[in-house]
């Protein structure tokens, strides 16, 4: 047996189905393996928080928002100000935060600094923000022991807004110069149809190219949820429309976010019905416990194997 034929069979042997690999990319979002980051035997940086946003109600959309939502935004509300905040899915440039003219704070979620805590970089992002009078404001550094975003901000489900463009980005400007438009238009061009569906939290449905998908954020911790998926999908009850298929999950900041390919021409508004059908059956599959039937586990093994870690 070669080297590396030896090395994949002792990964194998030490991985259970949806853990992370020493030699897959480390789920924080470094770009290192996994024995090189978190996986390390001198163990985790103390930053690293594995479900940030655990304690916030709006938990899942913020994730869907953070991770696979191109334009949406929610107003949020300070505990200790009556500055006016918003949460956007991307500014421009990928911008941490944008204090305008007004006064008016706008908050990314999609940004290129990782500290290890999304909930702490977006309180200390916040922070700054709440100290400057406007422009960009962002982070070079790690935020150390500051506020994390649940000190700042209400505990309460987001109001989210999806968008077809980002056209948000200039709703509160008079006029508009030809850099801005440039700008804009190749903002829009990157943008798939997305639309949140109002019968259930936190799913989305979206096309991209040719193809119709639900991308749904769930709250439920990971082995429960995987249980539960996988009674409905031995039972035949994961279909979430006539022709649509669980094809996998997303992982991302500790929670799943099963997908569905769906057939072409469904939409979104096909889907509430159906999903708030389907919510039901899952929390009841979930309440059913951890033991699972030969042909459950087989199901189960089948969708932890079709992850993609985000974050």
């Amino acid at each position: 047996m070669g080297k590396r034929s030896r090395n994949k069979g002792r990964e194998a042997a030490t991985t259970s189905p949806g853990e992370t690999g020493p030699r897959q990319p480390c789920p924080c979002g470094s770009g290192r393996r996994y024995k090189a980051c978190h996986g390390a035997t001198d163990g985790p940086p103390p930053t690293f928080v594995a479900r940030p946003f655990a304690e916030f109600a709006g938990e899942c959309d913020l994730v869907a928002m953070r991770e696979l939502v191109p334009a949406a935004t929610s107003p949020l509300t300070l505990r200790d100000s009556d500055r006016t905040v918003r949460l956007c899915t991307l500014l421009p440039g990928a911008a941490p935060a944008m204090v305008r003219d007004t006064g008016d704070i706008w908050l990314g979620l999609q940004v290129q600094h990782n500290f290890g805590d999304p909930a702490r970089d977006l309180g200390a992002v916040l922070a700054k923000a709440l100290d400057a009078e406007s422009g960009i404001v962002g982070l070079t550094s790690a935020p150390g022991d500051g506020p994390r975003f649940g000190d700042l901000v209400v505990d309460a489900p987001l109001q989210v807004t999806v968008h077809d463009g980002f056209g948000f980005w200039v709703d509160d400007l008079a006029e508009q110069g030809p850099e801005i438009a440039a700008a804009l238009e190749q903002a829009n061009g990157a943008v798939n149809p997305t639309d949140r569906l109002t019968s259930v939290d936190a799913a989305y449905w979206t096309r991209i190219g040719a193809k119709e998908h639900l991308r749904w954020v769930m709250p439920e911790p990971e082995d429960e949820l995987l249980n539960g998926l996988a009674r409905l999908h031995s039972r035949g009850q994961d279909v979430i429309a006539e022709g649509a298929r669980l094809v996998g999950m997303f992982r991302a900041h500790g929670l799943l976010a099963p997908v569905w390919d769906l057939p072409v021409g469904t939409g979104a508004e096909a889907l509430e019905e159906p999903a708030a059908a389907f919510a039901a059956a899952l929390s009841a599959a979930v309440a059913e416990g951890p033991e699972l039937t030969a042909e459950e586990r087989a199901a189960r093994s089948g969708l932890a194997n079709r992850q993609v870690t985000i974050r």
